[in-house]
């Protein structure tokens, strides 16, 4: 059985990348925070998020990823964005981390993001699944959209 592909993306979508944002941009007054070496090793998760992730990728019929776009103020982004996987979620999951400027060059059934445009989501051929959105306000949300539709636990 081929299995649905799965992406989630990270930054305010795994991760609290805007409320961590706005909090380094007033302590460093920088224009770009995000720019800062260490920015993305200190995002904390979003409420639910790792719990319905890993829920997700212990369905048998999925496959699951996280497609991220990396930040072209901070190369050190790439790297960051590994060790943030790895110790939340595992070393293994790093190869299932995938780095992209354009989200819409990977094949794939679903993508749960934060944004609708702007990184490529616009171009996914599969469902984009916009969580913060009235539909899916959060994690929970996409627990039981999952659960629902496949007839999942």
């Amino acid at each position: 059985m081929k299995k649905i592909n799965i992406y989630v993306d990270m930054d305010d979508t795994l991760f609290k990348y805007k409320e961590h944002y706005i909090d380094r941009k007033d302590k460093t007054k920088l224009e770009f925070p995000q720019s800062e070496k260490g920015f993305y090793e200190d995002l904390p998760l979003k409420e639910n998020a790792k719990e319905v992730f890993l829920w997700l990728c212990e369905q048998e019929i999925f496959d699951v990823y996280i497609l991220t776009a990396p930040s072209l103020q901070n190369k050190h982004s790439y790297s960051e964005k590994a060790i943030q996987i790895e110790n939340h979620f595992g070393f293994d999951m790093l190869n299932k981390l995938i780095i992209s400027p354009n989200k819409g060059l990977n094949k794939g059934h679903y993508l749960i993001d934060d944004y609708e445009e702007g990184k490529g989501q616009e171009n996914f051929e599969g469902k984009l699944i916009c969580i913060g959105k009235e539909k899916f306000p959060d994690w929970l949300s996409i627990k039981r959209y999952f659960a629902e539709k496949y007839n999942l636990n």
